[in-house]
């Protein structure tokens, strides 16, 4: 063992005293154990001392044994190398036979196929010269084949006269051929029964020669049948665009009464394939001198129905030859348009329709796969749609102003007949006019659509883009307009707004037009992007309209809360005329406050059912932006401000506040509620801390304006003073402490920034000490006098009249009690703490 202690092995074999009687037998034992372990060691050197004199001798033996190994290898190649050099003698003569016998063969076999070319040549020449046709094409291939035998043996001068000789009866059998196929179309063929079997056998001669003849006989029958048609429209009478249809009715006409006398052409040949091809290329050149050449405008009439027959024409050609593969599925697009809101579909419908789409796709793929029709020849798939159609793009400049003013007329009778109100059981509460002309859009689109995809198509969207904005400026131009007097101009506003009920309602529907052209306008844009030409579909946008509608929709909201704001414009006054200096107690909410409670329960109910969730939501926070602003600013508009008149106008400005917060329930619109909530609270706490400005003793108005209203200004901190009835001397003096100490109690702008997150100190005037936005850290003895200092006068700010237990301050607690808010308490903690 490679880590045993002898000690633990002695203490293992003898453990305790007693066991120390066998140390005597185990010695003994161990003693053997050595003798016999050394006679071991011994056994072994003296075995590997006679192993190793054995491996010696078998090492020695092994060496001869190799060597004589290598001595016979010796002998075996030298004799190889003598058994090839005496084989290679026995087949040197056999290899020279065997080569010679090889070019006898080749010799015997160009001989023969050279005899073969001879004679098969002389055959052709007197098969040329009789005009056997089937049987020279049949030698014609014949020869070919030889020919390609003797391509090594082009400079040998019998295969150069051969190969002349050859060349001389192709041509005399081109000139034969060409000759015979003169006569076709010029009556012959009925005369001479066998004249229609000979030209079908010249044709096999046509595919044994080079396939350039090919090209040249079709190309020759293609322009020989043709010269009639040129001659017959080029002609002064026929020549005019709406003898257009003639023209298609003269190749159809002809192609029918020939169809079995072009059967002698092989199917490979496409022979009524290329005569359209050329009839094409014809027409499109004869049309264009036509419309070139017109010094005036052409009649669109004539124009659109030429245009109409040439795409019927080419949609034929199409169908018969193949190609040009076009969408009829177009029309599903369109009607797509306008239906966002209204949709009648239902899943049936939408499965149904894509069911039928997926066959649509299923049946192509199938007849691609099939080869239908002329599909599966080489050289079919020519595009015929737009061969002719497409120079009458550029003509087509009378046909979209003629749409643009018919779509113009359209617009201005829409409007004139338009009544500004909605049929009962519309949901969408949106005028007649918007839905119409989109619908007379949409039959614009179908029209065009179905005459051309490329630039005329561009350029009536471009027309549809007019026609929106017009309609934009109609929908601008009814809103209700402001006043002109001096208001108006000193301001460069519109003024006061009047606007009625009805008013009201007719500025509803107009949001709610426009914003269905706005979204009617994204789907027209898209509908045309997947019908037009690929090269436009990146340039059609409709961005500039939809500005305009949204334009239309801002200044329509932002005109009902000018007619709103007007019609306050009374309780305003009322408000300013109010002995607010001589009152002399607290009582149930001023006259104005019912006068703007019954101007929004009046209106807001018809607007809330009228506008969606999101203008809803903007035209309230206009409103509230625009009315909290007015009444902090009405304030200082009236002429004197006693603490009664202040506690009087603070309750006022609670329920105005109130009736502020209850608008959303008012227009069955929750949505938005607690956004809202807090920017009317955010606004009107502006004029409750200007009230408790007010009411604060005159020793601390300047603490607890910094306070307050950290944003205000001297001369509005002098307007205060005016209010609370103090004289110009007393007034100059508080003016040069608030303006030397005004640095010494302030706070971050941002408290009171329009816009921030955090309850802006204002709110103090509506509950007792809410949590300002954090100051910034100060440190040292400085800042602990001035945040105690600030929290003193905001708790004496929030102690602001706790006067005497009145009937009309009693009445003032059970009113403010009574209030929305009264969860939290605001007056209850502000008047009973």
């Amino acid at each position: 063992m490679d880590k045993m202690s002898t000690l633990e092995y002695i203490n293992q074999m003898f453990p305790t005293e007693a066991s120390l009687s066998d140390v005597e037998p185990l010695m003994q034992k161990i003693q053997s154990e050595i003798h016999r372990v050394d006679a071991g060691i011994l056994a072994a050197v003296r075995q590997q001392s006679n192993s190793g004199t054995k491996a010696k001798e078998n090492l020695a033996a092994a060496t001869r044994a190799v060597e004589e190994l290598m001595y016979k290898i010796r002998e075996i190649k030298t004799k190889a190398e003598q058994s090839e050099t005496m084989v290679q003698e026995i087949c040197r003569d056999i290899k020279k036979l065997d080569f010679a016998k090889k070019h006898i063969t080749t010799t015997i076999t160009a001989l023969h196929r050279l005899t073969m070319l001879v004679s098969a040549v002389e055959q052709l020449q007197v098969l040329a010269s009789k005009r056997q046709y089937k049987e020279a094409a049949a030698q014609l291939e014949a020869v070919n084949q030889l020919c390609g035998h003797f391509e090594a043996y082009r400079d040998i001068p019998k295969i150069t006269e051969l190969r002349e000789r050859f060349k001389n009866i192709k041509q005399i059998l081109k000139s034969h051929v060409f000759s015979d196929f003169s006569s076709l179309g010029t009556g012959k063929e009925t005369e001479e029964t066998n004249l229609l079997q000979q030209l079908s056998d010249a044709c096999l001669v046509v595919d044994a020669l080079e396939p350039s003849v090919k090209e040249e006989l079709v190309n020759n029958f293609c322009s020989r049948e043709l010269t009639s048609y040129e001659q017959i429209f080029e002609g002064a009478e026929l020549a005019k665009l709406d003898k257009t249809e003639r023209r298609y009715a003269w190749i159809k006409r002809r192609m029918r009464t020939n169809e079995e006398i072009w059967r002698i052409f092989p199917t490979s040949w496409l022979v009524p394939y290329r005569l359209c091809i050329l009839f094409c290329n014809k027409t499109r050149k004869q049309l264009e001198g036509i419309l070139d050449d017109n010094k005036e405008k052409p009649d669109v009439a004539t124009l659109l129905l030429a245009l109409q027959r040439t795409l019927e024409f080419e949609d034929e050609l199409a169908e018969k030859f193949g190609g040009g593969a076009q969408s009829r599925d177009l029309g599903n697009d369109i009607e797509e348009i306008g239906r966002g809101q209204n949709s009648s579909q239902n899943v049936s419908d939408i499965r149904k329709k894509y069911e039928k789409k997926l066959a649509v796709h299923q049946e192509s793929e199938s007849e691609e796969k099939n080869g239908n029709k002329d599909l599966s020849v080489t050289g079919a798939g020519f595009n015929f749609r737009g061969i002719i159609s497409s120079y009458f793009e550029p003509h087509l400049t009378v046909y979209v102003e003629l749409e643009e003013k018919t779509l113009m007329e359209n617009l201005e009778k829409l409007v004139q007949e338009e009544t500004w109100d909605v049929e009962e059981g519309n949901q969408n509460n949106v005028l007649s006019s918007s839905m119409q002309l989109f619908l007379i859009i949409k039959r614009s689109l179908k029209r065009c659509s179905a005459l051309t995809k490329n630039q005329t198509l561009f350029n009536l969207f471009k027309v549809f883009q007019r026609v929106l904005k017009a309609y934009a400026t109609k929908l601008f131009a009814r809103l209700p307009k402001g006043g002109t007097g001096i208001v108006a101009a000193a301001t460069g506003t519109d003024g006061q707004i009047k606007t009625s009920d009805r008013d009201e309602k007719v500025i509803c529907y107009i949001v709610n037009s426009a914003e269905y052209c706005h979204k009617t306008s994204g789907e027209l844009a898209e509908s045309v992007s997947k019908i037009i030409d690929s090269q436009f579909a990146d340039q059609v946008d409709m961005s500039e309209a939809q500005d305009e509608f949204s334009a239309v929709i801002t200044k329509a909201l932002v005109t009902l809360v000018h007619g709103l704001e007007t019609k306050f414009d009374v309780e305003m006054a009322v408000m300013t005329r109010v002995p607010w200096g001589t009152l002399e107690s607290v009582g149930d909410q001023s006259g104005y406050v019912n006068g703007i409670n019954m101007i929004l329960t009046s209106s807001i109910p018809v607007l809330g059912s009228l506008l969606s969730t999101v203008y809803f939501q903007f035209f309230l926070d206009k409103l509230a932006s625009s009315l909290g602003p007015r009444f902090y600013a009405n304030i200082f508009k009236c002429k004197q401000i006693s603490e009664t008149g202040a506690q009087q106008m603070l309750l006022d400005t609670q329920a105005v506040k109130t009736i502020l917060l209850d608008i959303p329930s008012l227009g069955h619109q929750t949505s938005g509620a607690a956004g809202y909530s807090k920017f009317v609270s955010r606004e009107m706490s502006k004029a409750e801390a200007l009230l408790k400005v007010i009411l604060s003793p005159v020793d601390s108005v300047a603490d607890t304006y910094r306070a307050l209203l950290p944003e205000g200004t001297p001369m509005e901190f002098q307007r205060i003073l005016e209010l609370k009835g103090l004289k110009k001397a007393d007034q100059q003096s508080i003016l040069d402490d608030f303006n030397k100490g005004a640095p010494a109690i302030s706070q971050p702008s941002s408290t009171a920034a329009v816009g921030s997150t955090a309850p802006p100190p204002l709110a103090v005037a509506a509950a007792a000490a809410p949590a300002p936005a954090p100051a910034p850290a100060l440190t040292g003895p400085a800042s602990v006098g001035l945040i105690a200092s600030r929290e003193d006068v905001l708790t004496r700010a929030a102690a602001l009249g706790r006067g005497a237990a009145t009937t009309g301050f009693k009445r003032f607690l059970a009113l403010t009690e009574a209030a929305k808010d009264r969860k939290d308490g605001p007056f209850r903690k502000l008047f009973n703490a």
